[in-house]
């Protein structure tokens, strides 16, 4: 089964966390949390949820992992102001390993000049950014490109997300 780094810092949203943790798991997967330090809590905003970290950046590489998850929330744009994260997500995407973005995620990818060219999708206020990254933007609940990325645009596209990227793990 997959090994999947998920990037998470204060701020995340609560259930684009902890609903996709819980179908990656169902489905035998691993999810390892990674902040700037292991051992930190961060919580939630919408305080549902609290996290402790397993890893910390620098003692983390992708080549250890078979996919890469970015909740959505404040926690992507927290995390793409430090070049560590950035260079983290890129790697995942140079490599064609799977990533899996919801909401505000793809912010992260958008630092990593990561979706040019890609279909994708995301929150609706980061719609403009996403374009002028290069990526096709496509207003769905689910967009899934190349068989490697899949993102989705806020909690009601939970279901199709978590289904997506689960299918997507499965032929991996």
């Amino acid at each position: 089964m997959a090994k999947i780094a998920t990037v998470i810092t204060n701020l995340f949203e609560d259930v684009e966390y902890t609903d996709p943790e819980k179908a990656f798991k169902d489905a035998g997967h691993e999810v390892v949390t990674i902040e700037k330090e292991a051992g930190k809590q961060v919580k939630g905003k919408q305080g549902e949820a609290t996290v402790t970290i397993d890893k910390g950046i620098d003692d983390v590489s992708a080549k250890d992992f078979d996919a890469l998850f970015i909740p959505g929330g404040f926690s992507p744009d927290q995390l793409r102001a430090d070049e560590r994260f950035v260079e983290f997500a890129k790697e995942f995407m140079d490599a064609k390993k799977p990533v899996f973005a919801i909401c505000h995620g793809p912010q992260l990818l958008i630092t990593a000049k990561a979706l040019e060219g890609r279909n994708a999708t995301g929150y609706k206020s980061i719609k403009q950014d996403m374009i002028y990254a290069g990526a096709d933007y496509a207003d769905q609940e689910v967009v899934v490109c190349q068989d490697q990325l899949v993102t989705s645009r806020q909690p009601d596209d939970i279901p199709a997300f978590n289904r997506e990227s689960v299918k997507l793990l499965e032929g991996k």
